[in-house]
């Protein structure tokens, strides 16, 4: 029984640890940290979504310019954070709906395939810039936004572009090579990935 108890206490614990990450993360610091993605030019006019006191994803800051931010989701290890071009949130809105929905990474893939070539998804008419910044636990203070040593890579959305339409390859050769991904299709986009430091 004491052990049942014990085993009780320390779920328990954990949950509440887990919740307390959710709520305990200021909206400021979230935004401190969720535009460390963004070009610099672009992080004080930059939208940023969030979790509210409730855990709840939500709209933390509302925007002036063309680029939209996302902040780390405490449920999740390490820092992860993201931005893009305003142009990419229809395509970015409805993968959060099908994740939320239970939907596997294939079928949010083959559902937005479908949408947006019927034309019900609305996709970027011109190539469309997406940030990646994401860090270890042991690399940031959740308490201050302060982060070292993240690490940044870059994504160029360009729907239905194939390796023959730009000359880039299907793999990168060298670090830091751009390359291109899911080519012909509504998410083919241009990766480039700096070489990590040492």
């Amino acid at each position: 029984m004491k052990t049942k108890l014990a085993l009780s206490c320390m779920l328990l614990a954990g949950y509440c640890a887990q919740a307390q990450t959710a709520s305990s993360v200021s909206a400021d610091v979230q935004i401190k940290m969720a535009i460390l993605a963004a070009p610099s030019e672009k992080r004080d006019g930059a939208m940023v979504y969030g979790y509210g006191a409730d855990g709840k994803f939500t709209v933390l800051r509302k925007g002036t310019n063309d680029m939209v931010c996302l902040a780390d989701d405490p449920k999740q290890k390490g820092i992860n954070v993201s931005c893009y071009h305003k142009d990419l949130e229809p395509f970015m809105a409805r993968g959060r709906e099908l994740k939320d929905a239970g939907k596997s990474s294939k079928e949010s893939f083959d559902t937005r395939e479908t949408e947006a070539k019927s034309g019900k998804l609305k996709m970027p008419q011109q190539p469309t810039s997406l940030y990646v910044y994401s860090g270890t636990d042991e690399n940031f203070d959740a308490t201050t936004g302060d982060v070292k040593d993240g690490f940044l890579r870059y994504v160029v959305y360009i729907p239905y572009a194939t390796a023959e339409s730009t000359g880039l390859p299907l793999k990168p050769d060298a670090p830091g090579m751009p390359w291109i991904m899911d080519p012909g299709t509504h998410r083919a986009h241009i990766m480039i990935t700096p070489p990590k430091k040492q």
